[in-house]
């Protein structure tokens, strides 16, 4: 499952309450063009008071008699939480940020991650010493050597997602519940209010408690991490104190009441606030001030994204926050660069106008990271079409391969029935590549055709090729020659039925693939996981296939669930199969040769708690230790002879 946009101005202003009045007039103004074509580009506003009447313009034409049209409403089918990547590694301490002598770590893996070196929160940290995981509220330190928790940090009534570590140092992302429909709203008439949002925490890992937290009203939406140093991106609405229609005021009289709403509104509302609390005091206000937002030419007003910057060996403060007026749903890091796209599919549908197919683009924006401090803008582009996740962008020797496809179904409209679905033109994908050229993300050269009438299922660039997979009935993975950037060019296809929804490599020239099996007609019918050759780019092959009937797996679309031990070729995929029973174990199997050979299952012994299953599987010396909400089991790696059974009863 499972988005964004900045800049960093360079004059300080102070952040006013700008109160300008204006005729409200019954006539909706025109509205502005969508983004979808021509360059993109962001700017700063000149000032406070350009800037909240820049966001009124903006926002006007979306405003209706229940506040602002309803946001596009999409299932969680496809997007597919990013992250993950890179080959398994034996750990190298960073004497900055270890707090354990390398001469006791043991050699272990780590989160598997899109690029080395740029690490991506999830449930369960390790350095070999110690793992660090969240569950039902719960920091939980565990000792490798004695296989005992030696210590929680508990964070009460918050709802702990995803941590970063750094040294003795952990960043917890909490979220709040989802932002609920008001109460007032009529059942047809569905409008969202931010009520809730994210909380950070940072912890101190060997004094087990809690340094401070910082509150915002944005959602969360991804973060990185490079040594010592987070950048966390998270979206917010505006906080317009819209009016609805009642038992006193009719339809036409909340539109105009609303549109004067508009008008009338400071800067502040659209601004995201902060409460920081940190060495005992409390602190709130406007999160960023408006010389450090910036916005497209074209743009609605509806959203704001804000990157946040924290040095987790210091104080967490507000996180010299950056932000742009724009929407995202993707965020891709290297070590150098920090990518956020935005392909508009959460823009509200524009009022009293039948919904309508839009152009399908998506506009990226590319910030250097390369120096400490908060993100600074470089250049910014759009290429046709949507991505699937952040693996579907991949920057190298200076060009950024993108994967989209056109013409896709909006993702509101998956599950609805055919016949009333909005009509679409027939998908297709493309792999454009880009490269910076002044303030532009330039396009540089494009390949098509992939996939007609089908969209992407998973994509990998490794080097200078790149693998994509379409699914509709059969599973057709094309390989890509990437070497001459202005000339990409598709240099083989393999159709096999099923599909694979993450792809990583395992060397030798070999692929594995993580997805479903399927009928002919393209009905899934259970985990399969993939071993392709691909050293002839123009002949790829499947080597082997293990397939588990009338199962799924969260490596599908959360790929920081797959573990590969090259060393000895373990693969390792949590899998839940219902039969007679529910179950979730952990599936073992080795890449040998050509070869795919059964390792077997782990099984989580039942518990009072035990909801979920395994959901994360590491290496650690020649263990492998299955971690879920439940507790944290211990097993030979070879044989998975069990060791130790760890229930989380505290």
């Amino acid at each position: 499952m499972n988005g964004k946009k900045l800049l960093a101005g360079t004059a300080v202003l102070a952040v006013a309450g700008v109160c300008v009045s204006s005729a409200v007039r019954d006539e909706s103004p025109a509205p502005p063009p969508i983004a979808d074509h021509g360059p993109v580009r962001l700017v700063a506003f000149d000032s406070c008071d350009g800037a909240v009447a820049e966001l009124r313009r903006a926002m006007a034409p979306y405003v209706t008699a229940y506040g602002l049209g309803a946001p596009t409403v999409f299932t969680m089918e496809s997007s597919a939480t990013d992250s993950s990547a890179g080959v398994a590694q034996k750990a190298t301490p960073d004497s900055r940020n270890s707090a354990t002598p390398p001469e006791q770590q043991q050699e272990h893996s780590t989160t598997n991650v899109h690029e080395k070196g740029v690490d991506e929160p999830d449930v369960v940290k390790t350095d070999g010493k110690r793992v660090v995981s969240i569950a039902d509220g719960k920091v939980r330190l565990i000792d490798v050597a004695s296989r005992t928790v030696t210590g929680t940090v508990d964070l009460g009534e918050r709802r702990a997602s995803q941590l970063l570590v750094s040294g003795d140092r952990a960043l917890v992302v909490t979220e709040g519940p989802v932002p609920m429909m008001k109460p007032t709203m009529p059942p047809d008439r569905p409008s969202y209010a931010p009520e809730s949002g994210t909380e950070l925490v940072l912890v101190d890992l060997k004094a087990l408690k809690e340094i401070s937290s910082l509150k915002t009203d944005g959602f969360y939406l991804d973060a990185r991490q490079i040594g010592g140093t987070a950048r966390v991106v998270v979206r917010s609405q505006p906080r317009l104190p819209w009016v609805y229609p009642d038992q006193t005021t009719n339809d036409a009289g909340s539109l105009r009441r609303n549109k004067e709403i508009l008008q009338n509104e400071p800067i502040s509302s659209w601004l995201p606030r902060y409460e920081l609390t940190e060495n005992g005091a409390k602190s709130s206000g406007t999160l960023v001030d408006c010389a450090n937002v910036s916005h497209p030419v074209v743009h609605s007003g509806t959203s704001m994204l804000t990157v946040l910057t924290f040095d987790l060996s210091g104080q967490l403060g507000t996180g010299q926050p950056v932000s742009i007026v724009a929407d995202g749903d993707t965020v891709y890091g290297t070590d150098r660069s920090l990518y956020v796209a935005d392909d508009h599919r959460l823009l509200p549908e524009l009022p009293s106008r039948p919904p309508v197919q839009r152009p399908t683009s998506t506009a990226i924006h590319q910030f250097d990271i390369s120096q400490a401090g908060p993100p600074k803008h470089v250049a910014s582009g759009e290429v046709n079409g949507t991505l699937l996740n952040q693996y579907s962008l991949s920057e190298h020797d200076g060009v950024l391969r993108v994967a989209t496809t056109t013409g896709t179904e909006s993702r509101c409209c998956w599950r609805m029935p055919a016949d009333v679905q909005p009509p679409r033109p027939p998908s297709e994908s493309f792999v454009t590549t880009l490269r910076r050229d002044g303030g532009q993300l330039a396009k540089v050269g494009q390949v098509g055709g992939l996939g007609k009438g089908e969209r992407i299922y998973s994509v990998r660039f490794i080097g200078k090729m790149g693998y994509v997979v379409t699914f509709r009935q059969t599973d057709p993975l094309y390989t890509l020659d990437l070497n001459d950037p202005r000339q990409p060019r598709v240099t083989g296809e393999l159709k096999i039925t099923g599909f694979s929804a993450y792809l990583h490599p395992a060397g030798d020239g070999k692929l594995i693939g993580v997805g479903q099996e399927a009928t002919e007609q393209g009905r899934t019918t259970g985990t399969q996981v993939s071993l392709f050759d691909v050293a002839n780019p123009s002949s790829p092959q499947r080597l082997a296939q293990y397939h588990l009937p009338g199962s799924s797996s969260e490596a599908q679309f959360d790929p920081h669930a797959f573990l590969f031990w090259p060393q000895d070729g373990t693969l390792v995929v949590p899998v839940s199969t219902h039969k007679t029973n529910y179950e979730v174990s952990s599936l073992v199997l080795r890449v040998e040769g050509n070869q795919l050979r059964d390792g077997g299952k782990i099984v989580e012994p039942f518990s009072a708690n035990n909801y979920g299953g395994p959901r994360r599987t590491i290496v650690i010396g020649d263990q492998l230790w299955s971690i879920s909400n439940a507790g944290v089991q211990v097993n030979a790696r070879n044989g998975l002879a069990q060791q130790a059974w760890l229930p989380f009863t505290q």
